[in-house]
């Protein structure tokens, strides 16, 4: 090896020793770590879990028409108060042919029953004022009277037997009974023709007012107007989902017909959310909500959970349940339907209680610990009963700590 090579390695050992001596230098240098401390606070304490939802009205009710055709004019909007029978629309009717040939055909049909039955009424009052139906009963009454008379007479003086006068005797009563009876049936029976005559001009007058209420959406004799809908609850218009000239259909047992307008009142109103099955089962009915709504920054609002359902529903791989809470009225703010808003259920609360950062505790198996400050950067584990904790916070129950107390801010990994 010439003495470059040996001059050069010298050279390059002194350098990297220089390094290292420098490095050490600083390291020992450093100052050593310094430990922050925090202490315990008195504080509210609140464990609450979050559903999502939104609000709605109490009682929102849909309208409908009672008869299909077109609407023809709109008295109401989004937005106004209806009062319970006011005028929503009004629907012009478009019947069939078809269906107007049927009840002209069923109008004329009535008719000729109700002139039928007019003409067998005329004829019985005719026979009953003569008595023609009775007069054959009392024909046989009056001789059979007769011929008891008679027998009793023959009877009394021992001309004929006792077995033959109670026959003729029997006979007699037979003939009494049957003019009686021919007598209330004569009546009876002009009572069932005047009845039949009310029912078949009952029959004629709903087939007119069925074809009237096809042609003009009203019957003669109804005051209410079957092509005119009206509000059936006060509150305000929510939503009209027609326009002028839209088609409808009415409602009735095999159709629900369509919605002219939605009306709520707003003065009442709910919260509809869900919450996680791991939650539900901490809930109760009467616990109250704080609600956040999104479109109104900086405000809460109050509620009290009146449902949880029984079931619930799969919803992205996890089953929720349905909750329902009542809203408290507020004076000033409008709240709108369809509002989306999340509902914090307070599942517990403590009131002005001694509390430390979650993060400060140590947990070990079923025990906890904590590090209290014993002198300048030196440190004493100390076990500690804790309580209620919101995920951040943590209620301590161990009498020996206080606000006084520094405590170890735990480094976090």
């Amino acid at each position: 090896m010439n003495k470059g090579c040996v001059i050069s390695l010298a050279a390059v050992l002194v350098l990297f020793s220089i390094f290292l001596g420098v490095y050490f230098y600083q390291q020992n240098a450093k100052d050593p770590v310094v430990y922050d401390t925090n202490k315990p606070e008195i504080t509210d304490i609140i464990k609450k879990t979050v559903a999502t939802g939104s609000i709605k009205p109490r009682r929102e009710v849909l309208i409908k028409p009672q008869v299909s055709g077109v609407v023809d004019e709109l008295y109401v909007e989004a937005g106004e108060i209806a009062q319970k029978g006011q005028k929503i629309a009004k629907i012009k009717l478009i019947p069939s042919q078809i269906s107007i040939n049927n009840a002209q055909s069923q109008v004329e049909l009535s008719r000729i029953r109700y002139d039928e039955a007019q003409r067998e009424l005329k004829r019985q009052k005719e026979v009953f004022g003569k008595k023609l139906d009775v007069e054959s009963a009392r024909s046989n009454y009056e001789n059979a009277e007769k011929e008891e008379v008679r027998n009793r007479q023959l009877f009394e003086e021992g001309v004929v037997s006792e077995l033959d006068y109670n026959r003729f005797k029997r006979d007699m009563e037979v003939s009494k009974a049957a003019y009686e009876n021919a007598q209330l049936l004569a009546g009876n029976t002009l009572q069932q023709f005047e009845a039949n005559v009310d029912i078949a001009k009952q029959e004629m007058n709903a087939a007119i007012n069925n074809l009237q209420l096809l042609k003009e959406g009203a019957s003669k004799n109804s005051r209410q107007v079957n092509n005119i809908v009206v509000s059936t609850v006060a509150g305000m218009v929510l939503d009209v989902p027609v326009e002028e000239g839209s088609s409808v259909i009415e409602r009735n047992n095999f159709n629900e017909g369509t919605s002219i307008a939605i009306v709520a009142d707003m003065t009442s109103l709910i919260f509809e959310g869900k919450v996680d099955e791991s939650d539900v089962g901490k809930l109760k009915e009467g616990m109250p909500l704080e609600l956040t709504i999104g479109a109104i920054e900086n405000e809460k609002f109050d509620a009290t959970l009146e449902f949880i359902s029984p079931k619930g529903i799969e919803e992205e791989g996890t089953v929720k349940f349905e909750v329902r809470a009542a809203i408290k009225p507020t004076e000033g703010i409008f709240l709108r339907a369809g509002y989306s808003a999340n509902g914090d259920i307070i599942l517990d609360k403590r009131e002005q209680v001694i509390a430390l950062q979650e993060r400060d505790v140590i947990f070990s198996n079923d025990s906890t610990f904590i590090e209290v400050a014993v002198g300048d950067q030196e440190f004493e584990k100390r076990e500690i009963k804790t309580g209620l904790s919101d995920g951040l916070k943590i209620e301590v129950l161990s009498t020996d700590i206080d606000t006084t107390t520094q405590i170890k801010v735990q480094k976090q990994i």
